[in-house]
């Protein structure tokens, strides 16, 4: 255990401290309108064997990748139809317009129409029901390595004990 975690800090070390010299430099900004990245929606196609019923288009739109490759924004719009849905990533949702009618694995069911936030956890299906429209806003994460993981909560935990009180003289 102890081996494992002084692994993930090295790698974490290393990681962080990699010549970055090659990479080319993140935007610290990166601004559109919803009007703007609607426009950019392109044929997304669901995985048709996860069709259930109707025939719903999906577009999307990526509106940023993080310089990691870790994480990622993007819009999303679809079309009346029933379909399972697989989130391979951690994604955090944001519905804009329309609604949607979603049963999670686990028999959670809820509405979530336009203005209401949504996590779906990565490696996990949902049951989607689009009864008209649904345009939404996806906030996508992969989730760490779990040794990484570990250490980044064992870190956090750690920063979270407070500190003893000094006595200067």
């Amino acid at each position: 255990m102890v081996l494992k975690l002084a692994l993930a800090g090295a790698l974490a070390f290393v990681y962080r401290n990699r010549d970055t010299a090659q990479a080319q430099p993140a935007a610290p900004l990166v601004a559109a309108t919803q009007e703007g990245l609607a426009r950019e929606l392109a044929p997304a196609p669901i995985e048709p064997s996860w069709i259930l019923s109707g025939t719903p288009q999906a577009r999307a739109a990526q509106h940023v990748r993080s310089a990691d490759r870790c994480s990622s924004v993007c819009m999303w719009d679809c079309t009346a139809g029933t379909f399972r849905w697989f989130f391979g990533e951690d994604e955090t949702v944001v519905i804009l317009d329309g609604e949607v009618f979603v049963t999670a694995e686990d028999g959670m069911q809820r509405m979530l129409r336009s203005g209401d936030i949504a996590y779906f956890r990565g490696g996990t299906w949902a049951t989607w029901r689009i009864d008209r429209y649904v345009r939404k806003i996806a906030f996508i994460r992969q989730p760490l390595w779990q040794p990484i993981a570990l250490f980044y909560r064992l870190r956090n935990r750690l920063r979270s004990v407070p500190k003893p009180a000094s006595f200067d003289t």
